[in-house]
């Protein structure tokens, strides 16, 4: 697919540099060289002959001055390649801008205009190679994925230690994960202990312990121990090459977004002919049909819209936001569904301490503070979350002595005098079964003794993001979203706790890719749809979505899937690519409408013998640079891109 569209680009590519190069000849033989005044004239005799007599005889000639050369060759070599296109598609029925503008090359040639032929042909050629670049390359994608799992695996044997390529390892391999490297295969803790980060694959938001007997998934990232595991399944079968078949089959589903250029011209090229046509039958005067052409050659949409892309693309950019596909900056306005991701979009994707239920005779305040003095010496992943709201409430950290952290023990230390431990409910509950603590909830939790006596409960969330709740509550009002949903891998606890703080009711937990992907597919079907992901794990359903919006820089394959990344993780930049979208869209129509309303006043004045065809053809030219000089705004920022 992206060798087809790359294939489609490249000869447009080339007739725009050929009719840059052409112009520009002209212009420096014309007003830089002051030369090429000499005149060339070519002539011929074609006749037609039939056995018995001749059928058609008759004589041609062609005068062109040699400034003129470079623009002939621009249509010949850039002109008729696109002319064909064109023809094609008038037998599609297929009346779009572009047509009107092949005619008007046509119409340039025959009164002599080489130079409007030739900016039409440039025109032409430069809306299709910015197409092409619009739309995103499924290979891209693939690529992404492929490049981010290891080529090879270390096989682990009695005496030896072997690097063998991934696609030999099988299943009951005993594999050897090194520090930072990517897991290989989906498979089983044997020896060592750990943390892996899988927030990319399954949405879970922390670093996940290893321990002897967990469970471990090809494409997460090892944390800073050596790990021994058994090859649970093939490469080929595994976690990370399943994602890699659900991209292929949302590449090959992915929505269509039709050019507003398009749009507009499969109405104006139609009115424009059908003027020119009544013009000519009412006055039978050819001119005038050619003066009608000449003036309906449609900038406003050919060049004033592209203008107001890029524009709205170099404005994007100032704003920390990339703009990977332009042509949803066309159709950003139109969504009514909104689809979330739940870690790293509406939370930071990191713990916080939520709670603190101090036991029986304990203070929260000294609890807190002994433990994230304690804390201050562990790389747990709730370690910082803990010390954090110690910082926040401006607690002193004590003096500690004999630290001791055991894999699956917990930590424990004396701090201040005080022997103060930190565990799981599960050991805790080992050794005193009675122990009346606080009731489950969801999110994450320890235990701390202090003394060896039960002290407290620690209750942690993924952090939310401080604006989550003021940004899902103005999509209704302020966008026009009819529907938004959090669509998410991880629990249920999590995903609802979530959900009634921001003010989302409609809520999927426990979402596999390949479950995104049939969601916002279902719902893409529906109504256009924006979803917003940061993971590996949403890369299909970003590519499905009509738009897909990343957060932040955590992947380069969910870069890569997405039509926009919002470099800065904030839902404030979110907000302001709506607006660039919306704006850019009013800014496009005014120029691309207002300057057809123009050329229709231009074209009636014409078709009534008021304007002749070198009056058609300038009163144009103002038409675009009005067009042209208002498509500019886009890449004036206002006074302010959001409103929540």
């Amino acid at each position: 697919m992206a060798h087809t569209r790359q294939a489609t680009s490249r000869p447009e590519t080339l007739i725009s540099v050929l009719s840059l190069f052409g112009i520009g000849a002209y212009l420096a033989l014309r007003y830089a060289l002051d030369t090429g005044q000499e005149i060339y004239t070519l002539s011929g005799t074609v006749s037609l002959t039939a056995p018995d007599a001749g059928v058609y005889s008759g004589q041609f000639s062609c005068r062109v001055s040699q400034l003129e050369l470079p623009l002939i060759a621009v249509l010949i070599l850039g002109g008729v390649p696109l002319l064909y296109q064109l023809i094609v598609k008038l037998f599609r029925r297929d009346l779009g801008a572009d047509l009107l503008a092949g005619i008007s090359i046509v119409t340039a040639i025959l009164l002599h205009e080489y130079l409007a032929g030739s900016l039409v042909v440039l025109m032409l050629a430069g809306g299709a190679v910015l197409e092409s670049y619009a739309v995103r390359r499924a290979s891209s994608v693939l690529e992404a994925l492929a490049r981010r799992m290891p080529s090879v695996a270390h096989r682990k044997t009695v005496n030896t230690l072997t690097d063998i390529a991934i696609e030999q390892v099988v299943i009951g391999d005993i594999l050897l994960i090194l520090p930072h490297e990517i897991c290989p295969v989906d498979g089983t803790v044997l020896e060592g202990t750990g943390r892996m980060d899988e927030s990319y694959l399954t949405g879970e938001p922390y670093m996940m312990s290893k321990v002897r007997g967990s469970q471990v998934l090809s494409g997460a990232i090892n944390g800073d121990t050596a790990l021994t595991i058994r090859a649970d399944k093939l490469a080929v079968d595994s976690r990370h090459a399943k994602i890699m078949d659900v991209m292929r089959s949302s590449e090959q589903h992915r929505p269509k977004l039709r050019r507003l250029g398009d749009q507009l011209g499969a109405i104006y090229s139609p009115v424009a002919i059908a003027i020119a046509l009544l013009a000519w039958l009412i006055s039978g005067d050819e001119i005038r049909f050619l003066a009608v052409l000449v003036i309906a050659t449609p900038c406003p949409l050919l060049i004033g819209i592209p203008v107001t892309i890029i524009s709205s693309i170099s404005l994007a950019a100032k704003r920390e936001i990339i703009i990977k596909n332009p042509a949803i900056l066309e159709t950003l306005g139109t969504c009514r569904t909104a689809i979330f991701d739940k870690t790293g979009t509406l939370t930071y994707g990191r713990p916080a301490l939520t709670a603190l239920i101090p036991g029986n005779g304990h203070n929260g305040q000294e609890v807190l503070t002994l433990v994230a003095s304690l804390e201050r010496y562990s790389k747990h992943p709730l370690a910082g979350a803990i010390i954090k709201a110690a910082e926040k409430s401006a607690l002193p950290l004590l003096n500690v002595a004999n630290i001791r952290e055991l894999p699956g023990e917990g930590l424990s230390g004396e701090v201040d005098g005080r022997r103060v431990q930190i565990t799981s409910r599960q050991k805790f509950l080992a050794f005193q079964p009675t122990a009346d603590l606080p009731p489950v909830r969801g999110g994450l939790e320890c235990i701390v003794l202090i003394d060896d006596a039960y002290a407290a409960t620690l209750q942690f969330r993924d952090e939310v993001r401080a604006n989550s709740s003021s940004f899902i509550n103005h999509l209704r009002p302020s966008h026009m979203f009819d529907r938004v949903m959090l669509v998410s891998g991880d629990r249920e606890s999590e995903v609802r706790y979530l959900a009634e703080q921001v003010g989302i009711e409609q809520v999927y937990f426990g979402q596999s890719p390949i479950q995104k992907l049939n969601i916002v597919r279902q719902e893409t079907e529906a109504a256009k749809t924006v979803f917003l992901g940061d993971g590996i794990n949403d890369a299909p359903a970003l590519t499905a979505a009509t738009i897909g919006i990343a957060f932040g820089q955590n992947s380069d394959i969910t870069g890569e899937s997405a039509d926009a990344v919002i470099m800065n993780s904030s839902l404030l930049k979110v907000d302001e690519l709506f607006h660039i979208g919306e704006r850019m869209r009013a800014i496009a129509l005014q120029s691309a409408i207002g300057g057809m309303s123009l050329s229709v006043i231009g074209m009636i004045a014409a078709g009534m013998g008021y304007l002749t065809p070198v009056a058609g053809a300038i009163t144009q030219e103002i038409i675009d640079v009005i067009a042209v000089l208002n498509a500019l705004r886009a890449a004036m920022a206002p006074k302010t891109l959001s409103d929540f």
